[in-house]
């Protein structure tokens, strides 16, 4: 099933690296650093990589890295058309962390030892006692940078209905617009990683009537980093848990007829098969040190063709991670399930946390079951390996939504591609939230955006 209609797209980039990244220092909003000779070349890079989609409107923080950066893209740009200048804009400021400006973070972490934790592990409850005209003020970085994000999304997506947008921002400030786009609680605020010069793709709907006030809203991919010689963002410093590459299947016929699958198993295409080749080639060079898989064919053939690259690692199958049950529904187009069940689908397609499948799931159980076969694998993980987990679309975006601490309403929020590769890693350990270092990779395939088929759960 084709996921709703989408008619913005935003394309987010970091700034490329600054002499304070070189250097590990806070920057915040100091203003002192610019872009290293590095930071240069992977602005130009990303202009590749963008090359080919037309851009209505750029914006870009007025700090110096990341002005630098939007314009080295819009100067590089090689596309028939080229983007517009870029508009700075005080809402993609970065975050406010002003009593830390300028320090090295080791300095940070020695002088600050308390509030450095708070900031790492809650860091919605982060404050800084501030001057201000009538003394100090409590200022929650987080919090208020989660408003400012708000803020630019009122502000600019009024403007460019059906058009396509550049914005050239900054760690902190990327990370609260993509949480404040898709529903993400600040508590989660490190869960995001945002790499220099990553690319991450938002595309935003016009809300039916039903749903008057709630902007449909989906992440395509995020923080993309291939363009820059990366295939996947590196541990952060001081990583102690595993990391896990969650996979989805590769194509299957049915999935090209938009046909409903849900636990039929329909085998992969051929160019499944050949997707799976191409990210089995993209993790050719990973270690891998374990692999679960559904117990569907799909999913299962996906990681045996992964794992030809790894010959020493044993496949284990597990039932839970099986796709929903879709009942009646399966074997059918959106067509025939519309004449048998009338309005179930603009329902699964507007609030899916409401619909129970007839003589099927409903997304709870989806949810139960797929976390409950996740943890098991992070807790069997030994600490500092990696694994591989092959499963389906529905079970891979509940187990976005849980990673995120997203309920069920927020199912349509995240894309999952056939053969795509997202990377989940426990920097602090299992009991700790993991981090998102890449959401939706399916640069393998060729190009920036996802073009695999809409296809069925």
């Amino acid at each position: 099933m084709e996921d709703r209609a989408l008619t913005t797209r935003v394309i987010i980039v970091r700034h490329g690296q600054s002499t304070f990244n070189k250097e590990r220092r806070i920057q915040g909003r100091l203003d002192k650093s610019v872009l290293t000779e590095k930071g240069r070349e992977t602005a130009s890079q990303v202009a590749a990589a963008l090359s080919g989609i037309s851009f209505d409107a750029v914006y870009c923080s007025p700090l110096k890295r990341a002005k630098e950066t939007a314009e080295a893209i819009v100067a590089d740009f090689a596309g028939d058309s080229k983007p517009p200048a870029p508009q700075p804009n005080d809402k993609l400021m970065e975050v406010d962390l002003r009593l830390w400006e300028g320090m090295l973070r080791e300095e940070v972490q020695q002088k600050f030892g308390d509030d450095y934790r708070c900031w790492q592990e809650r860091p919605h409850e982060f404050s800084m006692n501030v001057p201000s005209e009538t003394g100090t003020v409590e200022h929650f970085p987080v919090l208020a940078l989660h408003e400012q994000a708000k803020q630019f999304w009122d502000e600019v997506l009024s403007r460019h209905p059906n058009q396509t947008i550049l914005v050239v921002g900054h760690n902190g400030i990327n990370r609260c617009l993509l949480s404040t786009a898709l529903g993400i609680s600040p508590a989660r605020y490190h869960s995001i990683q945002q790499s220099n010069c990553g690319i991450s793709i938002l595309n935003f709907g016009t809300p039916r009537p039903p749903l008057k006030g709630k902007l449909p809203v989906q992440l395509e991919s995020m923080n993309l980093t291939s363009h820059v010689g990366e295939k996947m963002p590196k541990p952060r410093p001081g990583h102690i848990g595993p990391r896990l590459i969650l996979v989805r299947h590769g194509e299957t016929e049915w999935n090209r007829q938009q046909r409903f699958q849900g636990q039929i198993d329909v085998p992969l295409n051929d160019n499944g098969r050949e997707q799976s080749k191409c990210a089995a080639d993209y993790l050719q060079d990973v270690q891998i040190d374990f692999a679960v898989s559904s117990s569907m064919l799909r999913p299962k053939e996906t990681a045996e063709i992964i794992l030809q690259h790894h010959p020493g690692v044993e496949l284990k199958v597990d039932d839970l991670l099986r796709e929903i049950s879709h009942g009646l529904w399966e074997g059918k187009f959106e067509s025939e399930i519309e004449t048998d069940f009338p309005g179930m689908l603009d329902q699964w397609k507007d609030t899916p946390e409401s619909v129970q499948m007839p003589e099927g799931e409903n997304l709870e159980q989806v949810w139960e079951r797929s976390i409950q076969a996740w943890n098991a694998i992070v807790k069997a993980a030994k600490p500092g390996t990696t694994g591989l987990v092959v499963a389906h679309d529905a079970i891979n975006k509940a187990l976005l939504c849980y990673f995120f601490g997203l309920s069920p309403e927020h199912f349509w929020n995240f894309k999952q591609g056939n053969g795509a590769i997202t990377v989940i890693d426990y920097t602090l350990g299992p009991d700790h939230p993991p981090v998102l270092e890449a959401i939706n990779i399916t640069t393998h395939f060729g190009g920036i955006l996802d073009k695999t088929a809409a296809g069925a759960l």
